[in-house]
């Protein structure tokens, strides 16, 4: 057997025995939680479409949980009214993965190739790593639409639309109707003076939202002036599993959480998140800005499920691409360790040690520890110079349409060169 065709069958087999390992990982450690928020989403649109309710009014029964979402949301999921439950499952599961293996590919296949590892394997042993990483099990297993929202983001900062800049936007305004945290992308594109792409996002936004409004002026109504407000529909802030700043003051006092001292922690993070973007905007790096902002996006978020932090997924990605990109040595091997253990850790289900008792101070160092790991990748992630293609380029260098991940960086005045990466080409 000639050489390449071994390591293609072992290859294979490396595949084949790392998948067996994470099925039987998810069948001992990830929780079923029988899609409840799809039979949430499901339940309300029927309820809706066939019941003749308003679609705030439903609560799934022997819970207080009901439809979250704004009103463009309950438009996007309606074809879920007229599908089985088995069929909402099937189509829930598969846009999951859809989205997530094309994001995987985009950040990751531009690693491989400067690498020279072979692509299809690097990506599929991604992909199971990221069966196993705990967001994204737990979206799946709830049924929830957070890989979307990320992929629909990916797509207009990583410059992936035909058209370009013409068409930027567009994916963070659709994100931000269906589900209103994602409109902390807006302020990134303020903050890092991208003002048509800015522009844009707020009118795709707002023209959604309108257009939900006419189809549907009373449920828009219920949502705009009771629904929203009703934090109550949400779940316990110092529940475990509410893994952002707000939920860290309220497990220090669940009785009666300091709103102050939640929005002083708030404000500091947003001017460190502001100041780390521009840099990482000004160099062109616009994976960088997009981990950035899914981090604090999970830290000022009021309440950040587990299940949200699939918004770290790109920050761990690009410790990977950062550590490979470095010259052998210790900084290298810094980087892909703190890849390593964050994602250990996001794996481990940690947090839940705690879910009973998080009282002490093991209850605040470990019941926090998805916290402390957004903070991490908020201070330290590294960001990447993009290098201008000739000596002519213009010194104002353009965002890239996407990480570039293969360019030559001379640092040294030694004359040496570090290789950094080159553009992704095709989530």
């Amino acid at each position: 057997m000639a050489q390449g065709a071994r390591r293609t069958v072992g290859q294979v087999a490396a595949v084949v025995v790392l998948a067996v390992a994470v099925a039987g990982f998810l069948s001992v450690a990830a929780v079923r939680h029988g899609f409840f928020d799809l039979q949430v989403y499901r339940g309300a649109l029927v309820w809706w479409v066939h019941d003749g309710g308003e679609i705030y009014d439903y609560l799934k029964p022997g819970t207080q949980y009901g439809f979250t979402y704004p009103p463009f949301a309950a438009l996007v999921m309606l074809p879920m009214a007229y599908l089985s439950w088995h069929a909402a499952i099937v189509v829930s599961v598969a846009a999951g993965v859809l989205t997530s293996a094309v994001l995987v590919w985009w950040l990751l296949d531009p690693v491989s190739r400067r690498v020279g590892w072979t692509r299809w394997f690097a990506f599929a042993v991604a992909l199971c790593l990221v069966a196993a990483f705990e967001p994204m099990r737990e979206t799946i297993n709830f049924g929830q639409v957070n890989t979307l929202l990320l992929f629909l983001v990916a797509v207009d900062l990583l410059r992936l639309l035909p058209g370009g800049n013409r068409w930027a936007g567009i994916g963070i305004g659709l994100a931000t109707a269906i589900k209103l945290t994602p409109g902390i992308f807006i302020v990134y594109l303020l903050v890092t003076r991208r003002w048509r792409a800015a522009v844009t996002a707020s009118g795709t936004a707002t023209a959604a939202t309108v257009l939900a409004a006419a189809l549907f002026p009373d449920a828009s109504r219920e949502f705009w002036t009771s629904a929203l407000w009703n934090t109550g529909r949400v779940g316990e802030l110092a529940f475990v599993s509410n893994q952002s700043l707000r939920g860290v003051v309220a497990r220090l006092d669940p009785e009666s959480p300091s709103t102050l001292a939640w929005l002083l922690l708030v404000a500091g993070t947003l001017v460190l998140w502001a100041w780390r973007s521009r840099v990482a905007a000004s160099v062109g790096d616009e994976a960088t800005g997009l981990a950035l902002t899914g981090a604090v996006m999970c830290l000022v978020s009021p309440v950040t499920w587990v299940h949200h932090l699939v918004w770290l997924l790109p920050g761990l990605l690009l410790l990977v691409d950062r550590g490979m990109a470095a010259p052998p040595g210790g900084r290298r091997r810094v980087l892909l360790a703190c890849a390593a253990v964050g994602y250990a850790f996001l794996t481990s289900r940690i947090v839940w040690a705690w879910e009973e008792d998080f009282t002490g101070l093991d209850g605040f160092l470990f019941g926090n520890t998805y916290v402390w790991i957004s903070l991490a990748l908020l201070v330290f992630l590294p960001v990447h110079r993009v290098v201008p293609r000739s000596p002519s380029a213009s010194a104002t260098v353009e965002p890239a349409a996407v990480p570039q991940f293969d360019k030559l960086d001379r640092r040294s005045a030694a004359g040496q060169r570090h290789r950094i990466g080159r553009p992704l080409t095709v989530r």
